[in-house]
């Protein structure tokens, strides 16, 4: 026997960033909210992140800052470090705006008590099973709480279970707009572990990064504290799989200050290394954060898209059900506001992304340490930069057996800027999308051709 759970106007699925956020803004808007998440009360908000944590100052207001900063721990991170082992060397590249290592496990409990402040319920060990779906729009959920089956009878639903979510699996979505060209190779595989050591880092205000010996992955050492660090690292799906747990302890085992370390926690999880959805949203539904693909596809950046994704989504959900209707036009503008904040931005650097796939780590290593440090920081975090100045005779020099590369990068350039013009004219209306589609899709094939990067969409 299958009970109805409750009069809900909304039910979030997941308790993770985007999450708390929409539901945080709809509850204060005065509409009953429910938040659904798989875990226990006692291991909700324990995710995988590598813990930066970008911005926080200008996160939106539905959960306010005060919350979250409990889950601060380490505010003196100023920089990125990328080690480049075969080259015996290390780039050091400034972090433009506020950055903060945090405890992320912290961090979950006060998102969740910030949407709890606001109005919102938690249901926590209940797992979603099935959307309830009619005429195309969806209506509901069907999930087992506590080992019982649970219905949830609402008119709006937020998704935002994290990546590769089960709901788009099982919704239809063939009426709509809702980006279904998602496939597991345009995601990241990832394992971390919080390792405590008995002497500071000395790189205790830098993210380090490295490249992976084999496979096309990466590693990282994120400071939570001088003696506390997240160590982690991912690759991409579309290659050959790593050993995540073996590869992260073997290089943990070469690295002195990690000797006689002790683990106090471990956690894998996929992440989006993507493109934001070209539209997340249907009749009676809207996905969020990673399950929309929010998350800077360079550096695997999600917090902050996440927190801003699930504020606009619910802004728009509240004007939707105020008018009441939650119908793909009614929702469409939250698609605008993320493509203009961050949405842009973030496609374009999907552009890099894909550069990167079709050239040998080593020549890619080589060019990183030739290129100068503020035109990289400028490209990781804004998408876009002056590539004129890599050209130059002092660059050229240094790049010796790296021309080739610089050349594609250059012209890949040239596109990716063309394509952020291009998603800052995202359409106003369904009507539009399929033309603006087109035109993306035909930008991306320039890509490919100047790369010879495989197609990713």
């Amino acid at each position: 026997m299958t009970a109805t759970v409750g009069e809900y106007n909304v039910a979030v699925v997941g308790a993770g960033t985007a999450g708390c956020y929409a539901a945080a803004t709809l509850a204060d808007a005065g509409y009953e909210t429910v938040v659904v998440e798989r875990k226990t009360a006692e291991e909700a908000g324990h995710i995988a992140c590598g813990d930066a944590l970008k911005g926080a100052s200008t996160f939106p207001d539905a959960i306010p800052r005060s919350r979250l900063e409990p889950a601060f721990t380490n505010t003196g991170v100023d920089h990125g470090r990328f080690e480049i082992p075969k080259l015996e060397t290390e780039v050091d590249i400034p972090v433009p705006g506020e950055l903060a290592v945090i405890d992320r496990m912290e961090y979950g409990r006060q998102l969740i008590g910030g949407a709890e402040d606001a109005g919102a319920d938690f249901h926590y060990d209940t797992v979603v099973q099935d959307v309830v779906q009619e005429n195309g729009r969806v209506e509901g959920l069907q999930a087992v709480q506590e080992g019982d089956s649970a219905r949830y009878d609402v008119d709006l639903v937020v998704d935002a279970a994290g990546a590769l979510s089960i709901l788009q699996d099982k919704a239809d979505f063939s009426g709509s707009s809702f980006d279904t060209n998602v496939t597991y190779s345009q995601f990241c595989s990832a394992y971390r572990e919080i390792v405590h050591v008995d002497e500071p880092v000395e790189w205790s205000d830098a993210l380090v990064f490295k490249p992976t010996e084999r496979a096309a992955g990466y590693l990282w050492y994120f400071p939570r504290t001088e003696t506390e660090i997240n160590a982690g690292l991912g690759f991409q799906m579309t290659e050959e799989p790593m050993q995540l747990v073996d590869d992260l302890k073997a290089d943990l085992r070469k690295r002195p200050e990690f000797e006689g370390a002790e683990v106090e926690d471990k956690l894998g999880a996929a992440l989006p290394t993507r493109r934001p959805y070209d539209s997340a949203v249907a009749p009676g539904f809207v996905a969020v954060g990673d399950a929309a693909g929010h998350v800077n596809p360079t550096t695997g950046g999600g917090i902050a898209g996440a927190a801003y994704a699930g504020t606009y989504a619910g802004e728009q959900a509240v004007g939707a059900l105020d008018d009441g209707a939650v119908d793909e036009h009614a929702l469409w503008a939250y698609n605008s506001r993320v493509m203009d904040h961050f949405g842009a931005r973030y496609a374009a650097l999907d552009v890099y992304n894909i550069f990167t796939t079709a050239y040998d780590v080593d020549d890619l290593m080589g060019l990183l340490a030739a290129l100068p440090v503020g035109k990289l920081s400028e490209a990781l975090y804004s998408g876009s930069t002056d590539l004129g100045w890599w050209l130059k005779a002092k660059t050229a020099v240094k790049s010796l057996g790296h021309w080739g590369t610089i050349y594609d990068l250059y012209q890949t350039k040239s596109v990716a800027d063309r394509l952020l013009d291009h998603y800052e004219d995202y359409p106003d209306s369904p009507e539009e999308f399929d033309a603006w589609q087109a035109d993306r899709d035909a930008l991306m094939q320039e890509v490919y051709e100047i790369t010879g990067a495989d197609a990713k969409y």
